[in-house]
């Protein structure tokens, strides 16, 4: 995972939804077809949940795990599934030989300029390689309006959202832009996800603080995180029912794309 501020990301946080956050990865592992030879890259890697995923797919090819958050790679390396780790940049970073596979769960939504980052990143690939993507294309939902709104409402000085644009496009986009790169295969899925009950404030907000959060809570002292917690807490009610036994029913929209290098 690349982070978008200074302050690392906290595994525990993160690790509490791996269930749920694997799923995806899994839907995206499953489409990705047999391999060329060179090595297997997870791009964004993360804390490792999708490594031995991944090692059980791919046995003879070398797992490396590249991640910008020391402490993330750092629970990577307690699974054991990788074969080598790289603390870089995806805006940066570069694979030392064509691999066969660069795997991106969860990582590209952070990242600009989708269009020159898959070009640069399918360019990367040995011939008949694969880049296979995964990204949560959720901005226009509640749980994240909501976050734009409070914190535009809240911290004008910090905040405006007047030019913003989502940064996943729909899926119809990628499958143009990927055209002439290779073989596509672009395809979207909403989650229904149950959420756990929680001992305080919304289910939702407990699943996107380690998120969707992060970038506004980096820029607020800790009160004003408090205040702005406090607010989503409260605005997230209506749209997110809360059952009878303290659960939340939470649609979760992602874009997934499998894209091969030609052989030649």
């Amino acid at each position: 995972m690349n982070a978008t501020s200074d302050k690392d990301w906290d595994p525990g946080t993160y690790a509490r939804f791996r269930g749920l956050r694997l799923r995806p990865a899994m839907d995206l592992l499953a489409q990705v077809p047999d391999l060329p030879d060179g090595d297997v890259i997870d791009l964004g890697c993360g804390n490792g949940a999708v490594g031995a995923a991944l090692r059980a797919r791919f046995p003879a090819h070398n797992l490396i795990g590249i991640d910008t958050s020391p402490a993330m790679l750092d629970a990577a390396r307690e699974g054991g599934a990788y074969d080598q780790f790289h603390e870089a940049d995806a805006l940066n970073w570069q694979p030392e030989a064509p691999p066969a596979l660069i795997y991106s769960n969860a990582l590209c939504h952070w990242l600009p300029d989708h269009k020159a980052l898959f070009t640069r990143l399918s360019g990367f690939l040995a011939p008949g390689g694969h880049l296979g993507v995964q990204m949560p294309r959720q901005y226009m939902a509640p749980s994240h309006k909501l976050l734009r709104k409070l914190a535009w409402d809240m911290f004008p000085d910090r905040f405006d959202f007047f030019h913003w644009e989502t940064p996943v496009d729909p899926p119809a986009n990628y499958a143009r832009m990927l055209a002439s790169l290779g073989v596509a295969s672009v395809w979207e899925s909403v989650y229904l996800q149950s959420l756990d009950p929680v001992k305080e404030g919304h289910p939702v907000r407990h699943f996107t603080q380690s998120t969707a959060m992060r970038p506004f809570v980096d820029k607020m002292s800790d009160a004003e995180a408090d205040a702005f917690t406090a607010r989503y807490d409260e605005a997230l009610k209506a749209p997110y029912m809360v059952e009878d036994d303290g659960s939340v029913l939470f649609p979760f929209r992602r874009v997934f794309f499998v894209l091969t290098r030609p052989e030649s």
